[in-house]
């Protein structure tokens, strides 16, 4: 018995159009995201005001997870109209005051007998603390060489001559500085001037040849990490490299609104609209195909599922459709407008309707779908022409966002701090300070003022820029979004990699440990012999 033959049908059936439902999800995310990024940066910017001078965002945060050491709910100092005092603000996780490195290296001194230097140390002021210690702890890390086994001690001493930590240790003889452990650790060395680092050698007579050390003080400055002096919020550090950056500072999040709200939804009706002009550039090319074989003889149905073996591009997947629509006995004219409404481009449905007609009403269809080929390509090529015209004046637009990003980070970064010190150093000028030239004083600025109000500015330069780009380059709103949101994404790079330094968004600057730069030579009787 011969074998049954396995007969495959392959159908392609029609399927629902997605395009609209993936838009609207993608239009109900970013516009959820870009007004939770307008609702952090509103309730940071200092628009709203709140009665504690705080920003809302904080005090909302705060006032529902503050806790003490003891489990104690705190949330109601970010209710009152008081400032949050250090207690309140080390109960909120996000507020806390997290340590600096201060840090004294690479010192090294040679041929000692007994020598020392005085240094500072930083801290927040007690006072500011509302009477709360803040421990602040200090490594030093040591090695001390000499050319005979010597007996040494080295110490750190008040200003008022108490000791505060020492480390007695014998020097070893073949350099090696991990041999001898020499070091110093206190868990807490209050912020005071003049504090004095001896060392001593205890055998009369011996010189230490070498002594190396290093030393490492935990400073805190009272101010919560997350914010600066003036209680904005500016986020975490975050380390990349040589540079870091402050990614969640309040001013990214009035980019990112608008960035959420225009640039998602416009780049994926762009990547629709340009791949329904790539199907587009390919249709006249199959409308003068079908007129060359119907010319030559052949049916509708013949020559389309004749031509879905050749190369139309992004086109292909539609021939090939109609063609297994064909195969299925399903009409000429139904055929072509299911076509239409799957690309549903004007061009597309215009082309169509006038072939559907002539072949209902038996006309010579091939003069039909040569002029509907040739008006396809006339109007491809307007297109066309239209977008090389305007490239150029698309061109300019971005240039001249650049030209004015870069005069706005160049004030920001050089000309607004160099006024900013040079008012600051200047007399008079009230309480706000400022600089006095006869009857004129000239306020102090805030950087940060200025700081603000460019990033605003280059913002919303890139809105209208780019929206204005778009609108001539094709006539859509998308297409400007698109334009606007890569401008702000932009600015965003440009500003947390330039602009927002550490002097421009208030961040108080580190003190060291100041060591004396000359020597000199203590007196062993305050070490107790």
């Amino acid at each position: 018995m011969a074998k049954k033959g396995k007969i495959t049908v392959k159908l392609d059936l029609p399927k629902d159009d997605t395009t609209l439902t993936k838009l609207y999800a993608i239009l109900f995310v970013s516009i959820f995201l870009g007004l939770c990024a307008g609702t952090v940066w509103a309730t940071n910017s200092g628009f709203i005001p709140t009665t504690n001078g705080e920003p809302m965002f904080t005090n909302l945060y705060c006032g529902v997870t503050a806790q003490d050491s003891q489990g104690n709910s705190m949330g109601q100092e970010f209710s009152t109209n008081i400032q949050p005092d250090y207690a309140a603000n080390e109960s909120c996780s996000i507020l806390q005051d997290a340590p600096d490195r201060v840090t004294w290296e690479d010192e090294e001194w040679k041929s000692v007998s007994k020598r020392g230097k005085n240094f500072d140390v930083p801290g927040v002021d007690p006072t500011a603390t509302g009477g709360q210690t803040v421990l602040q702890p200090l490594w030093v890390n040591c090695s001390v060489n000499a050319d005979t086994p010597t007996d040494y001690i080295v110490a750190i001493r008040s200003q008022d001559g108490e000791i505060m930590a020492t480390h007695d240790g014998t020097t070893d003889t073949d350099n090696d500085p991990t041999n001898d452990g020499c070091g110093i650790e206190m868990g807490n060395i209050p912020p005071d001037n003049r504090y004095e680092f001896l060392v001593y050698s205890l055998e009369e007579g011996k010189y230490l040849s070498v002594v190396q050390f290093e030393m490492t003080v935990h400073y805190f400055d009272g101010i919560p990490s997350n914010m600066n002096n003036m209680s904005f919020w500016i986020g975490p550090e975050v380390e990349m490299g040589p540079v870091s950056i402050r990614p969640l500072i309040f001013l990214n999040f009035f980019g990112l609104m608008f960035f959420f709200l225009l640039y998602p939804a416009s780049f994926y009706w762009e990547r629709v609209q340009e791949a329904q002009n790539e199907v587009e550039e390919k249709f006249p090319d199959f409308l003068r195909d079908l007129a060359e074989y119907w010319k030559g003889g052949l049916s509708m149905t013949v020559a389309v599922q004749t031509l879905a073996t050749s190369e139309y591009g992004a086109l292909n997947n539609e021939v090939k459709k109609m063609s297994d629509q064909l195969s299925w006995g399903i009409k000429f004219s139904d055929v072509i407008k299911q076509f239409a409404d799957r690309v549903g481009t004007p061009l597309v449905q215009r082309a169509i309707a006038l072939i559907a007609e002539a072949d209902r009403a038996g006309g010579k269809i091939s003069d039909i779908l040569v002029t509907a080929a040739n008006d396809s390509r006339e109007l491809k090529f307007l297109e066309g022409e239209r977008r090389r015209a305007i490239g150029s004046y698309i061109a300019v637009i971005w240039t001249s966002y650049f030209v004015f990003l870069g005069v706005i980070v160049t004030l920001a970064v050089v000309f607004i701090p160099a006024i900013a010190g040079s008012n600051s150093s200047g007399e008079g000028g009230g309480d706000s300070g400022g600089q006095t030239i006869g009857n004129m004083t000239i306020r102090n600025i805030d950087p940060l003022f200025f700081l603000t109000v460019f990033y605003y500015g280059v913002t919303m330069q890139a809105v209208g820029n780019g929206t204005m780009a778009g609108l001539m380059s094709t006539g859509r709103f998308t297409t400007g979004f698109k334009h606007s949101g890569m401008m702000i994404l932009v600015a965003l790079v440009v500003f947390n990699f330039l602009a927002f330094t550490p002097n421009l968004i208030g961040v108080t600057e580190v003190p060291g440990l100041n060591p004396s730069s000359g020597t000199y030579v203590p007196s062993p009787l305050y070490l107790g012999g």
